[in-house]
């Protein structure tokens, strides 16, 4: 446990309270979290996950802009739910992923611990992009990982961020619930959203 351990888990703590709130500050506070694992995963011999850090900033620029102006006609974006066609495409993007990082990993790299690496990193994607539109089921991929990420870090003897992803998971089926209940008000007709990032004046779109 060093400092940038400490940092990590007290700035992925909060980024992932205000995503369960739909705050968009979760975004900057995300970023600053990114450097700090990317930092901590590289020196513990977790690359993948420690490249997936780059990814997440790409992704958290995305997803600041989207939430803010990623709704119909520039809006505030709403929460969606994940179609059918959108499964698919991240079935087999998150098999084939998975397939693709675990032979790189186990033939290139000295991974100590391959397959959940590579699965945790691809699941992480997958739940991003989804967070990045507020798709609801983007909460079920986080608990997914998350349920692989706890024994890994435990693993790596990284305990306190095993400990975060423990709190990680209680924090998803908050989220899990937030925004079930504010798709739920808007799919009755209520516009009134209860994301406290949004935009004062703004209504919510629901955008596909």
């Amino acid at each position: 446990m060093d400092l940038v351990e400490i940092l990590g888990f007290v700035s992925g703590a909060l980024c992932v309270w205000l995503v369960a709130i739909q705050n968009v500050w979760n975004w900057p506070v995300g970023i600053a979290n990114n450097i700090a694992f990317l930092v901590l995963f590289w020196t513990s011999g977790i690359y993948a996950d420690s490249a997936l850090q780059l990814v997440y900033l790409a992704l958290a620029a995305y997803g600041w802009w989207a939430w803010l102006r990623g709704g119909a006609e520039h809006t505030t974006l709403a929460v969606t739910r994940t179609t059918e066609l959108q499964w698919l495409l991240l079935a087999v993007i998150g098999v084939l992923g998975t397939t693709g990082l675990l032979a790189y990993l186990d033939m290139m790299t000295d991974s100590t611990a391959p397959l959940p690496d590579a699965a945790t990193t691809v699941l992480s994607l997958l739940a991003t992009w989804g967070q990045t539109r507020k798709k609801l089921e983007s909460w079920w991929l986080w608990i997914a990982a998350d349920l692989i990420y706890v024994p890994l870090y435990a693993y790596k003897d990284l305990w306190l961020t095993a400990a975060l992803y423990t709190g990680f998971l209680a924090l998803c089926v908050y989220g899990l619930r937030n925004w079930q209940a504010d798709y739920t008000r808007a799919a009755a007709g209520n516009p009134a959203s209860s994301a406290t990032g949004q935009v004062s004046g703004s209504e919510p779109s629901a955008t596909s």
